[in-house]
């Protein structure tokens, strides 16, 4: 391996991972630098799992860890004379839809390699990952790998086919940032390593995009669900305790002050009694927006105390109450989603999102679920499938709430795209882009009543 010595790139690695949040101390340093004498630098995965042993802590760590080895310890120097003529883009898309369609992360990984060769290079040393996707968009494959899997004799149904999409869109997305952390690599190797390690933006789970997050990370959400709550337990507490003390009641302070020549030494405050808000939240549970739907769901649960109630209500096109589902899912946030699935009416007669029919039937049977005291959450891409939004219904549930605020899990850039009606509901009461954990964090700090 040329460049810094093996020990350089432990001792660098770890300053790295200090860096990003992991503490590690002396004695995990030493196992590392045991664990390399063991192990050795022939067999790269394994110095990866061996390493990652002396270092971590937990599993959920990892995502910290492996793009942080992938610049210390790379599998191998860029090959610039891929540059040179001769590239064909067209076939690299094919053989690209085909590793999608197949779930290939190994030839997923090798397209990532031979795309940034062919796609990436801008200068003697430079290498951009913006610039290949936006010269090879997996992202448009979407439709190609789709048409594949129903010509092959796969499932088939509008609810199967987004579930399917869902899988593919995620695939896409670990491709892009396979794309992302070859081209770091790549740079790194021509420039200073440690300022890109310190530099480069982590997957940390707060940071997992719900619409994109695995099995793996979605369980990785979950075990965050409560530390995350107590958090903003103690802020919404706070914010409690600040709101209660009340305004300045000008009229008996100024005559207060008579007392002492008109100088209003005491202020007396117009005291407060807030009652605790109600919470209602309406979710769409179909396809990868259920995993956000889930995980808001649960953190919402856990802050049930800082409410006087908290209702809880699952759709796809039909809704139904699931504030006890919720209460019992607690004990097993894994299964949650299947549960909801199992014992809530969610579907009519297709399996589709009917944001207009679910709002529909929400107001026909659930209206006095809402009143002055409320604050409404709308969870949801706002993917309408071409059907009425009925608007109505939504302006009805705005009229008698306090608030209804609107968390779109999607990029604000895919708002009114294809079949969203984003702009439309977001006429109607305020709509937040709320892609991960720790967006949501900062959204629900900001939004909860007092």
């Amino acid at each position: 391996m040329s460049g810094p010595s093996v020990a350089d790139r432990v001792t660098s690695l770890v300053r790295a991972l200090r860096t990003h949040g992991i503490r590690i101390g002396t004695g995990e340093s030493v196992d590392a630098a045991q664990a390399v004498a063991a192990l050795g630098l022939d067999h790269r995965e394994h110095l990866r799992e061996g390493l990652a042993a002396a270092l971590l802590h937990d599993q959920g760590q990892r995502p910290v860890f492996d793009p942080v080895f992938d610049l210390y310890f790379p599998r191998g120097i860029g090959a610039p004379d891929a540059r040179q003529g001769g590239f064909d883009r067209d076939d690299l898309r094919e053989r690209l839809a085909d590793a999608l369609a197949a779930n290939d992360r190994a030839a997923m990984a090798r397209l990532a390699a031979e795309a940034v060769d062919g796609l990436g290079g801008y200068d003697a040393n430079g290498w951009s990952s913006q610039q290949t996707l936006d010269r090879l968009r997996p992202q448009t494959l979407l439709a190609q790998i789709m048409s594949g899997i129903r010509a092959g004799g796969g499932r088939s149904g509008e609810f199967t086919d987004r579930i399917e999409a869902d899988e593919i869109r995620r695939r896409i997305e670990e491709f892009r940032a396979q794309v992302r952390a070859e081209a770091r690599r790549r740079v790194a190797e021509a420039r200073d390593r440690d300022e890109i390690a310190r530099r480069m933006p982590v997957q940390t789970p707060d940071r997992t995009l719900f619409l994109y997050a695995g099995k793996e990370q979605l369980a990785e959400l979950r075990r965050t669900v409560h530390p995350l709550a107590r958090k903003l337990a103690t802020r919404l507490a706070a914010r409690r305790r600040r709101a209660a003390r009340g305004q300045i009641d000008l009229r008996r302070t100024l005559r207060g002050s008579l007392s002492t020549g008109g100088v209003p030494m005491r202020p007396v405050l117009r005291r407060r009694r807030p009652a605790r808000p109600e919470l209602v939240l309406l979710c769409d549970v179909s396809g990868s927006v259920a995993g956000f739907a889930n995980f808001t769901m649960l953190l919402v649960q856990a802050l049930h105390d800082q409410f006087s109630k908290v209702r809880v209500f699952a759709f796809v096109n039909r809704i139904d109450e699931v504030t006890d589902l919720i209460a019992r899912g607690t004990a097993d946030p894994e299964g949650l989603g299947a549960r909801i699935t199992e014992e809530a009416t969610l579907t009519g007669w297709h399996g589709s999102s009917d944001y207009g029919t679910a709002l529909g039937e929400f107001v026909e049977r659930y209206e006095a679920a809402v009143g002055p005291r409320t604050t409404v959450f709308v969870l949801g891409d706002a993917r309408n499938n071409q059907q009425d939004p009925n608007l109505p219904a939504l302006r009805r549930i705005a009229r008698q709430a306090r608030r209804v605020h609107w968390l779109n899990p999607e990029s604000r850039a895919q708002w009114d795209t294809g079949d969203s009606a984003a702009g439309l509901y977001g006429d109607v009461v305020e709509m937040y882009e709320c892609r991960n954990a720790r967006q949501l964090s900062a959204l629900v700090g900001r939004l909860l009543p007092v």
